[in-house]
This record gives structure tokens, C-alpha cells and sequence, in this order.
């Protein structure tokens, strides 16, 4: 079944964007959302309680090369993941998730990915069986094959968390901005992307990581409002903490 977050709509498996990032408390995260309401929509695509939650298996090299390449700030840099849109159904098999290469050029952030069953997703990126999969997908699949063999990448971390998102009017076409609170991580221990077990936060629960989404410029109005809530910009990873936690 197609995740609540990501069905009916146009699957987007390829997209540049820039990305801010902050993080801030709930006092402060609550008086955000009321200002952004005046400019922004809530995300149509959320579950009714306008919210979803998200999972994802991070993979890396035995020496970690991906977390390393961003402590460093390569100017170049790849991750690969599989992304899971929690359902009510739980995650099974046949559940369909994602397969991603997030890559970072500059301040630019772009994303490739596919739909794949979750059973095959784990075939792939631990097996090395590459699954059958779309003709327009061939480039990505030759890719993580590429990345899965030359770096010996294996299961690392995952992290999960709950998301409250925001998309633009037609003023403001490609913006969104996104809440995520409740952000664990744990150790991948199995090799799959659903635990029981939760190791720890990420941050502290009553922080959230707030991240503005953006196809070319920043509206004026978000502008406005981070300067005057006095955010401050950070350079955060969610994958390079719980490495930190987890494994340095």
C-alpha cells in the first residue's frame, strides 16, 4: 500500500532543492506554526491529524565514509537510505518504500528515488539482488549497485520521527517547510528498517528540527518571521548524530 503521505499525488523521483535548518523548542515551534498558517497550507498529503511519521535505514561503509564525508564538508557528498512512510498497517514485506540517494552539491540538495517493495529493498541493498524495477529507474538502480559494491555498505542507523509539514499557495510554488519532533535512532541490529527498540533521541523531546524546503528563493515572509523569532541557522544531520550516538 502507498504510504498516506505520498499517494494521490505525482510520484517525484528526481528533485534540487536548498535547505535551511533550525532547531528550536515547542514553545517556539508552536508560535511558528501560527505565523506560517497567515502564509502556508498544511501539507494536503499529511494524515488527518496532520501529521505523519517517518523511517529510515541508513547505510555506510565499515569506516563510516558517508558520516565522515559530512563532518568534513566535502563539497560532493551521497548518502543512501530506505525511507519508510509509516501506515496504520504496519511494515511488511510488501509494504512499498523508498530507496534514496540524497547527495548534497554546495548548498544544493538533490534526491533520487524509487518505489520498491520493502522485502526487495532489503534483497538489494544487503544481498546485492537487484530487483526487477521501472526502466526509468535503471540509472538509480545501476547507481546504488555501484555505491553498495565499491564502499561495502552495510545497515547502520536508523532514525525515525514524527513530521508536521507546510507547503506554499501558488505565490509560493516548490515551498515547504517541516516540523520533526519525537526523533529517535537506534543501531541497525537486524539488517531491516523497523525495531522495537529505540536507543535514544536525537535531540531532546521537547526540541524540534525545523527545515525550509526551496526550489530557488526563500519567501520574503519566512524570511521575516525566522529574524524575528531570532532563529539561528545550524548545520545538523540527523544520520551523523545518531552515528554519534550510536557508534563514536
Amino acid at each position: 500500500m502507498m504510504p498516506y503521505a505520498v499517494k494521490n499525488q505525482q510520484l517525484i523521483r528526481k528533485f534540487n532543492r536548498f535547505e535551511l535548518k533550525y532547531i528550536l523548542d515547542l514553545k517556539t515551534a508552536t508560535h511558528l506554526k501560527t505565523d506560517i498558517l497567515q502564509y502556508a497550507l498544511h501539507d494536503p498529503h499529511s494524515n488527518p491529524d496532520g501529521k505523519y511519521t517517518i523511517s529510515s535505514l541508513y547505510y555506510d561503509s565499515p569506516d563510516f565514509r558517508f558520516y565522515r564525508e559530512k563532518l568534513d564538508g566535502i563539497r560532493v557528498r551521497r548518502k543512501l537510505r530506505i525511507r519508510w512512510y509509516a501506515t496504520p498497517e504496519g511494515l511488511k514485506d510488501d509494504t512499498v518504500v523508498f530507496l534514496e540517494i540524497k547527495q548534497r552539491v554546495d548548498r544544493v540538495t538533490q534526491k533520487r528515488r524509487m518505489p520498491i517493495k520493502y522485502k526487495d529493498a532489503l534483497l538489494f541493498c544487503n544481498e546485492g539482488i537487484i530487483p526487477e524495477y521501472d526502466p526509468q529507474d535503471a540509472e538509480l538502480v545501476e547507481e546504488v549497485d555501484s555505491m553498495l559494491k565499491s564502499y561495502m555498505l552495510k545497515p547502520t542507523v536508523i532514525t525515525t520521527y514524527d513530521r508536521r509539514a507546510y507547503v506554499g499557495t501558488h505565490y509560493d510554488m516548490g515551498f515547504r517547510l517541516t516540523f520533526d519532533n519525537n526523533i529517535y535512532y537506534n543501531a541497525s541490529r537486524n539488517g531491516g528498517l523497523y525495531t522495537d527498540v529505540k536507543d535514544g533521541f536525537i535531540i531532546p523531546p521537547n526540541f524540534v528540527i525545523m527545515e525550509i524546503k526551496t526550489n530557488e528563493r526563500v519567501p520574503y515572509w519566512v524570511t521575516e518571521i525566522v529574524a524575528g523569532h531570532n532563529l539561528q541557522l545550524v548545520r545538523v544531520s540527523k544520520y551523523c548524530l545518531g552515528v554519534q550516538k550510536s557508534f563514536i
